[in-house]
């Protein structure tokens, strides 16, 4: 269903998407920053980005346009009394245009809210700005796929938010329940429902414990794309912050390596130090003050400048394509260069293309599955496909996404086809290794040395996204004198969750204090961790405790490995 936005604007507005003809079918969709013109057949006419139309007010004309399920449409009225009337499913509202006021409504559609900015017309046409709350996207998911929940309420047990606040509401059974119910019509997209979708981690772990098969990673995104079309959690600051993280920096790798130099500088030339210690912070607003210390540390140089366009062994057996990632790239690249060195030690020619795009998992996991497209469609033109065997990845939460590429792209005529080989070629650097059969690194003459105990974090994407997690115990078991000491609930999530421990600081402290207790208990000294998000948490975690943890990639631990190999030959 088509959620379209009416707010009264400018007259000099109008120019932007020209004169408005009698007669003229038309169908502009603006969705916070998004502009989106159909035809009254529903063809795409036109997409595009603009910043000042959606600060100043799109005047986004609506005729009724059959084959859409919620509509407006806007008569001529007299000079002084102009009006819009929105019809669709269950009601109809009739609004005065140019005061904004409810002329009548009455119980014909399923429309859940309308609202009418009034404003000074200066000719009989209303421009206004229509708010609805219809679901676009749950709506059309196939209907299998919400029906799976059988309410069994096996998951309630593995889910952090409902163990912490045994709310119903909390658990993937009631979000279910709440998705489905939008879905049905029963009622819209709340602000209520926005809230409490974002309060979900998106963890999986509850794919894990169903035994249905429910695919909830596919309703939670589709739900979130729900949320931010209809704009319910929309406010200034906001909207700020996603159009210049999700649409502007992590949609050009050029500029966020610039920002990723430009924190470098911060934190190496000693300003940063002397901001803390002159305790400038405390300037900051409280939730900015309590995020500052999770900044994590960014690299020297990059992957680029660590890794060869294409790097081979002395015996090829195997040819594989390499992702760096964002976040990796930027605070991680040395582990991009222990995996190239893992598979070159293991007999793959790789292939490395330079300055990456994101994965498009921030995206799709924040409502925003148009530019998770196109995010998409960027990786698969880097590689070419039928030249690798596969296409590795080395972050967990990245990995789960990238997999889902097929199904993310399946309806573009375009890239449906390579989206699908990707998908299959598309491998967990662990579940790669162990696919083709780890070279074992030679043992050291005599015993090997012994080595802190090492536990592992399992990141919620590689075991409950993927379902990976035998292979990276397999590639920590190669490792010669490493000790591995398992540790409880080591599938419960730390708290990371993509961008969770920005936006729900509270409850991902929690889940990050559970998991610090957890580690502590086994006695490790050494955290081995195959996400670049988890990373980041539980070395902010460490370090503000006085922890002296020191948290890897799996890969990593190998490579060094393959390294005191290499040094005693």
């Amino acid at each position: 269903m088509l959620t379209a936005a009416l707010l009264a604007v400018l007259p000099a507005l109008s120019a932007l998407a020209g004169p408005f003809l009698p007669g003229e079918i038309l169908v502009d969709e603006c969705n916070g920053n998004n502009i989106q013109r159909y035809s009254a057949t529903g063809t795409l006419l036109h997409a595009g980005f603009s910043p000042r139309a959606a600060r100043q007010g799109w005047p986004c004309r609506v005729a009724t346009v059959e084959g859409f399920s919620n509509v407006a449409t806007r008569r001529r009225g007299s000079s002084h009394h102009p009006w819009a009337e929105a019809h669709g499913y269950h009601q109809a509202s009739q609004w005065d245009a140019a005061h904004g006021r409810l002329i009548s409504h009455a119980p014909k559609e399923r429309l859940r809210s309308a609202r009418l900015a009034s404003a000074e017309l200066s000719t009989a046409w209303s421009h206004a700005h229509f708010v609805t709350t219809q679901p676009l996207h749950l709506a059309h998911l196939d209907y299998s796929i919400l029906q799976q929940c059988m309410h069994c309420g096996m998951c309630l047990p593995t889910c952090p938010t409902y163990d912490e606040t045994k709310l119903e509401r909390n658990s993937p059974r009631g979000r279910i329940a709440l998705m489905r119910g939008i879905a049905d019509g029963q009622f819209g997209v709340t602000r209520a429902f926005g809230e409490e979708m974002y309060f979900c981690l998106g963890c999986l772990a509850c794919e894990t414990a169903c035994p249905a098969g429910v695919d909830y990673a596919r309703m939670f995104e589709e739900a979130r794309a729900d949320i931010e079309h209809a704009g319910v959690l929309q406010n200034g600051r906001r909207d700020f912050v996603r159009a210049f993280t999700l649409r502007f920096v992590f949609a050009r790798p050029l500029v966020l390596r610039a920002l990723g130099r430009v924190l470098r500088w911060y934190q190496a030339s000693g300003a940063e130090w002397l901001v803390r210690r002159l305790r400038l912070t405390a300037l900051l607003p409280r939730d900015l003050r309590e995020l500052e210390p999770l900044t994590p540390r960014v690299q020297r140089e990059f992957s680029d400048a660590l890794i060869g366009g294409v790097e081979s062994p002395d015996a090829q057996q195997h040819r594989v394509g390499m992702l760096t990632g964002c976040v990796q790239d930027l605070v991680y690249p040395h582990v991009n260069r222990d995996t190239v060195d893992v598979l070159l030690a293991n007999g793959c020619e790789v292939v490395t293309p330079g300055a990456q795009h994101c994965c498009g998992s921030l995206h799709a996991h924040n409502g925003d599955l148009q530019l998770a497209r196109e995010m998409a469609r960027r990786n698969i033109d880097a590689f070419e496909l039928n030249e690798v065997e596969a296409i590795i990845t080395n972050a967990a939460g990245c990995g789960s996404h990238l997999k889902k590429y097929g199904e993310l792209l399946a309806d573009d005529p375009r890239y449906a086809a390579r989206a699908k080989v990707w998908s299959a070629k598309l491998k967990d650097i662990h579940e790669w290794l162990v696919e083709i059969g780890i070279t074992p690194p030679a043992p050291e003459g005599g015993a090997p040395a012994p080595q802190p105990a090492v536990t592992y974090h399992e990141a919620c994407h590689l075991c409950h996204g993927q379902k990976i997690t035998r292979a990276p115990r397999q590639v920590l078991e190669r490792v010669p004198g490493l000790r591995l000491v398992e540790m409880a609930e080591a599938t419960w999530c730390c708290g990371s969750a993509g961008i969770y421990n920005i936006t729900q600081p509270e409850m991902s402290q929690k889940l990050l204090a559970r998991k610090l207790a957890n580690i502590a208990q086994t006695g490790a000294g050494v955290v081995a961790s195959a996400n670049p998000g988890c990373n980041v948490q539980l070395e902010a975690g460490a370090r503000a405790r006085g922890l002296a943890l020191e948290i890897v990639h799996p890969v990593t631990l190998l490579a060094r490995a393959y390294l005191k190999e290499q040094s005693a030959i």
